[in-house]
């Protein structure tokens, strides 16, 4: 009996050895889903380059199945919650899609904040650090980023002043920006980017307020004839957050090895890189609309002034509504347009 169970325990440790051995060179496939176009900017130059890297880092023992286009159901809304619950993996998306939902993030959705994505980039990463740590507590946070200038596109004329917009249905991507428009006097529509190319085509908006960069995506430079952005040397009208996040079980199930594979495609300085490299693209989408002949007016400093002076209180009643929520509102606002000053200067 007993020569018996030393041989069965031989036989466990000899069949244990492989999974050992196993554990210590674990591999794993991660599925990465978003709404973005497979021919979008966003997915040819930033998701695909960044699970390109994480796969070599890894030496390929992290592997991604790619799913753009809501490859794998749902809507654009219930990304955050796809990760959430480990239906994907890893999901960029907006968190302002999901209206005040993640209500401290808003700030960096404000009129007239930005006119950098890398360095509000930068500032948002810090600011949820430091300001809204549980703001994403549901996921694992690798990055968080703004894209470059948004700007009006529009089918129907050519907007010079805030009193263009009356009477016009313009497309907004989250709350902040739903609310500039209406105290600028469009009739805003919120809805997901998808959508943008068959409410313009159909009538059921006159314009919308995109970056230049995402122009070609969804078609904006055929389905528009002018556009007007504001002046480089202020601030931009908006920008809108992202986040690239990860179902929280699957990261904390990787090998510790693998776990800095990600950590070192993850923070700051991932969140910089996104930013800046959505910008570097505006130029392109801008390109794609004046290659068309279409009409590219730059706002005067001046004509940008009548836009931001009508938007002014829209800072106050977000700074009160976080009040309302417990939060310091004023606080919030100084300590972000402060980060944004920070990163800029570097």
């Amino acid at each position: 009996m007993k020569r018996r169970s030393l041989i069965q325990g031989a036989a466990a440790v000899a069949l244990g050895a492989p999974a050992l051995s196993g554990l210590a060179q674990q591999s794993v496939t991660l599925k990465f889903h978003t709404f973005m176009s497979p021919m979008s900017n966003v997915w040819l130059l930033m998701h695909k380059p960044w699970m390109d890297k994480v796969e070599k880092d890894s030496g390929g023992r992290i592997k991604f199945e790619a799913y753009p286009a809501m490859q794998l159901g749902g809507t654009p809304v219930q990304l955050y919650d796809q990760a959430r619950d480990g239906v994907v993996d890893v999901i960029w998306t907006l968190p302002g899609s999901t209206a005040v939902r993640f209500p401290r993030i808003e700030v960096f959705e404000l009129p007239f904040v930005m006119n950098n994505a890398e360095a509000t980039s930068k500032a948002y990463w810090e600011y949820v650090q430091t300001q809204a740590a549980d703001e994403f507590k549901e996921t694992h946070v690798l990055a968080l980023h703004v894209h470059g200038p948004g700007m009006f596109h529009s089918a129907t004329k050519l907007i010079k002043s805030p009193a263009d917009l009356r009477g016009m249905k313009v497309r907004g991507p989250t709350r902040q920006i739903t609310k500039l428009l209406g105290a600028l006097g469009a009739t805003p529509v919120g809805m997901p980017l998808p959508q943008i190319p068959d409410a313009l085509s159909k009538g059921t908006i006159d314009a919308a307020a995109i970056p230049w960069e995402v122009v070609p995506a969804v078609k904006v430079q055929e389905l528009t004839k002018f556009h007007t952005e504001f002046p480089a040397t202020g601030p931009a009208l908006y920008t809108t957050t992202f986040v690239l996040a990860m179902n929280k079980a699957k990261y904390d199930g990787l090998a510790p090895d693998l776990k800095k594979v990600i950590d070192a495609n993850s923070g700051l300085a991932t969140s910089a890189w996104l930013g800046k490299t959505q910008q570097a693209n505006d130029p392109s989408g801008r390109k794609s609309a004046s290659d068309r002949g279409n009409t590219i007016h730059t706002l005067s400093t001046a004509e940008a002034q009548e836009f931001i002076k009508l938007s002014a209180a829209i800072d106050d009643e977000w700074a009160a509504d976080m009040n309302k929520r417990n939060f310091d509102g004023k606080k919030l606002l100084e300590t972000a347009k402060a980060l944004i000053a920070k990163h800029g200067r570097g």
